[in-house]
Parts: C-alpha cells; structure tokens; sequence
C-alpha cells in the first residue's frame, strides 16, 4: 500500500511512534537552538547596571566585557534562533500529515523549545525591565499613568530603555497587579544585586500565555473545521512567538493567550464566561478592547437581528466596562490607562507603512522649510482613523460572506467563523496601519488567522516569509552591549548571519526551499507507489 509522500521525499509516518521517531531530530534540533540562545544570552542579553552580582561573576566578565566573547555570543544567539526557525518547518516536513499521533509530538517540541528560553536573560527587549519599574512606581504609591519610571530615584539603574522612562504605562489594571506582585515579593532581592530574578514572575505570566494558547488554539481551530494539530505548530510553536512571548518575556503572552481563551467559550455559548476573559485580557493590554464587538455577535449568534445584536452588543461593554471600573476603583487609578494608550505611537518603524510615508512626508516638507512635524502627525492620525473605521465596518457588516469564505446565517460554527475572521481582520488593519510594527504584533495576526484557516499555497508561504522576517528583525534590533565594544561591528556579524542563513533555507537547503516555492504546498501529500 502506497504511504503518502512529505515534501523531503520520505514516505510520511501513519503512527505515533514512527511519527515520533521522525520527528525526533527536528526537535533536538530545536533544544539546541534553545539553549544556544540561552548561551548567547548570557554576552548580549539584558542585564540592570544594578546586577552587580550577576556583572563580577568570571563567566559574565569574559563574555560581556571583551569583543571576541561578545561577539561569540552574537554567533550563538543568532545560530540558536535560525536552528529553532529551521526545526519549525522541518517537523512538519517530518511529521508527513496531520492526525491525533501529531499532537504528543507537537507538545513535546514545545516543552522542549520553550523550557531552555525561560533561563535565558531578557533578550531583544527591556520591556520586562520597565515591568520592574512600573512595579515600583505601585509600591510607592505613585500613578503609572501620569508618572513615567522616571520618577523613581535611580530609575537609570533599573535597566529599562531610555525611550519609555518618560512615558505613562499602556498597560491595564491587572497587569499593573501583577508588576506590583512581581516587586513586593522580591524587594530582597534587589538589595542581594541580582534584579533578573525579579523577572521570574513575568517569564511566568508569559509561559502561562503560551499554554493557554497551546491548548484553546487548537480547540478553536477544531470549532471551525481547521486542523487542531496543523493549527498548534502554525500558531503556538512559531519561533517569532516561542522568541517574543518567552525568551523577550513580553506581557502580550498572557494577553493573547486570554483573549484567545475568552473567545473560544463565546463561540461554545459561554457568553459571560468569555466576556470576562476577554476582559482580562484588556485589563493586561487595551489593545484586546478590538475583540469585544465580535465577542457580542458570537453572542447573538447566526440567526439574530439587528434588535439582538444592539443588545448583546451593550450588554458585552456593559460588563467588560463594569469589570474594568471595578479594578479601577480597587487600585484607585480609574480609567487612567484609556489616555496612555497613544504610548507605543510614539515611535515609527521603517517596515510599518504608514510610519515610513508620514516620517518622509515630513522630512521632504521640513527640507524645504514647511512644516515637517505637522505633515507627520496629521499623516499618522489619518492612518489611525481609517482603522478605527475599519473595526466598525467588519464588525457591523451583515454576516452572510466573508473575506475570501462563505458563511451562510443559518449556518453557526461558518458563522462564528466568518465573525472571528472578520475579528482578525480588524486586527491586521490597526497593526498595518500604525506607525509603529513590533515583531510579536505579527503573531497575534498569525494566532487569529491560524484558528480560522490559513491554507497551503500563497497564504502558508506569506507566514513563512513573515517568520523569517520577524526572525531577522529580532535578532538585528536590540542586543545588550557595552558602549566600549564596537556595537556596529556586533550588529553587522547578527545581520550577516540571519541574512544567510535565511537565504540558505529559502534557495539552497534542500529540504526547506521547497517551502518557500510557488509549486507546492507544505502538507499537500500526493500518493507515490513504491519503486
């Protein structure tokens, strides 16, 4: 009998074990990966000027203070992240097809991807060390969304990025708890020197996140007809999220992981239930505010008017509002998060559209002596304003078709599928149209488009390409190095080695170019008699 081809040739496994033994060296070459970054860590990861005990330690001496352990370091970092992209497409060459003997496989490469990651130093970001501040300005009872962590003394010590020290938090009541948390219970280890352990109880609301999404992205993709197990190595073992949510240790983890969870018990007619994680969500990041009207139509379900949808559509922010004035009469700062939300909007990137063309706009008009800063702002407000108007429109839009699906009214799970599509959409129109684009702004698009369907062909390719670049961007964007070693030298060998290394995969590795081909899809396996 004929064995279903995978893309490396091989014949595609049928069963857990063999499933397993072929999947085997994707994975430990994902470990390894893993704990390279850990070791690259340790020269280029993010350390507080206060670490003195971490700092005098010969390890650290030699990897951080001399160029040729540095840039060691760099090679390490960037060779581990490029190993875990490659283990990601080559286990699913290797797993051959999707079926119920994929899904111990798939968990195991996670646990054994992401456990090496939570030891590592904070890597591509400091936003865990602003946590700590933020935390701080709790404990001495000063409002975070009026006061910047500047106003700590020593605030510099603390190892934030300059950019953000001046600016309010963005973030929600329940995250501030948690920061607040997070300080009281290690005060007494900033006087022993070592501040990174303060970081534990983020990497933890981070692992959290992820295994909130590595079990309900799976359920919610089954909701609506797409594979589970496809569903959990597209959108949970992505190396941009395992590198952003873990090794970063950034919060968008557990709020991803909560609104993700909170729209699965909408979609099973758990209403209430869904409605206050989502909540939950909003109250770790306001960003998942976008998730609400679509919370409702699940709500109202397939069949209701226009009557029922106002209804549920009220009832939805009465009780998200409700919750969230209740923690803002708790921690006595109100609604205050709701004028630090232009935070992030602070900065432009060069791959965001919309930050390039108003920040050119604006240097061509200020070269000339007009009004640069204006043209810039009015430019950004448009873009902010058309995906304002781009919610409103996918959310009240008469369900009956999709974008690029059918869902007919009478139809329920089309339904909420059609509804959780158009929810990603709304989504991808607020990141593509800021000014700023972070890396893991590009996984919460993958987590909500994966749970609806992305198909083999142009749409699997886009996230292959998308990986690879957010991979690329993460290791070439911030790396911990001290102002005596040359830091355009260090970047240029991380650049140097993704930009080949990507390359590699993409035109010569002969088990990987054929992903990023037009030809063929990653999964579509074509029966082969035996030679």
């Amino acid at each position: 009998m004929a064995h279903p081809e995978a893309l490396d040739g091989s014949h595609a496994p049928r069963h857990g074990t063999a499933i397993a033994k072929a999947a085997r060296t994707a994975i430990l070459q994902g470990f390894i990966g893993s704990l390279l970054m850990v070791a690259g860590s340790v020269g280029v990861g993010w350390l507080a000027t206060t670490s003195g005990a971490l700092i005098r330690m010969p390890l650290f001496i030699m990897a951080r203070t001399s160029p040729v352990g540095v840039i060691l370091c760099t090679v390490m970092l960037c060779l581990g992240a490029l190993l875990l992209l490659r283990s990601w497409l080559r286990i699913a060459q290797r797993i051959g097809g999707w079926n119920s003997s994929s899904r111990p496989v798939l968990r195991r490469a996670l646990w054994m991807w992401t456990v090496p990651l939570m030891f590592a130093l904070p890597l591509f970001s400091r936003d865990a060390y602003a946590y700590i501040g933020q935390g701080r300005l709790m404990l001495q009872g000063l409002n975070p969304y009026t006061n910047g962590i500047s106003a700590l003394s020593n605030y510099f010590s603390l190892g934030p990025d300059t950019l953000w020290t001046e600016a309010p938090t963005p973030y929600g009541p329940l995250w501030l708890w948690i920061e607040q948390g997070a300080v009281w219970v290690s005060t007494g280890i900033f006087d022993a020197g070592i501040p990174e352990l303060a970081l534990i109880p983020f990497r933890l609301a981070a692992l959290g996140g992820v295994l909130l999404l590595a079990v309900y992205v799976p359920r919610l993709a089954a909701l609506h007809g797409v594979n589970p197990d496809r569903a959990l190595w597209l959108g949970v073992l992505n190396p941009v999220l395992l590198i952003n949510f873990i090794a970063s240790a950034h919060n968008d983890s557990l709020m991803l992981g909560l609104v993700v969870t909170g729209l699965y018990y909408a979609s099973v007619k758990r209403p209430v239930l869904g409605i206050v994680l989502i909540t939950a969500s909003i109250a770790i990041k306001p960003i998942t505010l976008i998730a609400l009207p679509f919370a409702g139509l699940l709500w109202a379900g397939s069949r209701a008017g226009w009557g029922r949808r106002m209804f549920c559509w009220t009832a939805t922010l009465g009780l998200s509002l409700g919750l969230l004035a209740a923690a803002g009469f708790v921690n006595g700062l109100g609604f205050g998060w709701l004028g630090a939300l232009q935070t992030p909007g602070a900065v432009w990137i060069w791959y965001a559209p919309v930050g390039l063309l108003a920040h050119t706009a604006g240097f061509a008009v200020g070269l000339f002596g007009g009004p640069g800063v204006p043209v810039t702002d009015v430019i950004q407000t448009i873009g902010t304003a058309v995906s304002a108007l781009a919610i409103v429109w996918f959310a009240v839009r008469t369900p009956g078709r999709g974008i690029g699906m059918p869902a007919p009214i009478d139809d329920e799970p089309g339904f909420n599928k059609t509804v959780l599509r158009r929810m990603a959409w709304a989504f991808a129109a607020v990141v593509v149209l800021a000014p700023v684009i972070q890396p893991w702004y590009m996984v919460w698009l993958l987590v909500f488009f994966t749970v609806t369907g992305i198909a083999d062909g142009p749409q699997l390719r886009t996230v292959f390409y998308l990986t690879a670049f957010f991979t690329l961007i993460a290791l070439t964007d911030q790396l911990s190095v001290f102002q005596w070693i040359p830091l355009a030298v260090v970047r240029g060998v991380a650049i140097a080695i993704a930009v080949l290394f990507i390359a590699y995969l993409v035109f010569y590795d002969k088990k990987t170019h054929v992903l990023f081909r037009p030809r063929r899809g990653i999964l579509q396996l074509r029966p082969k008699p035996r030679s």
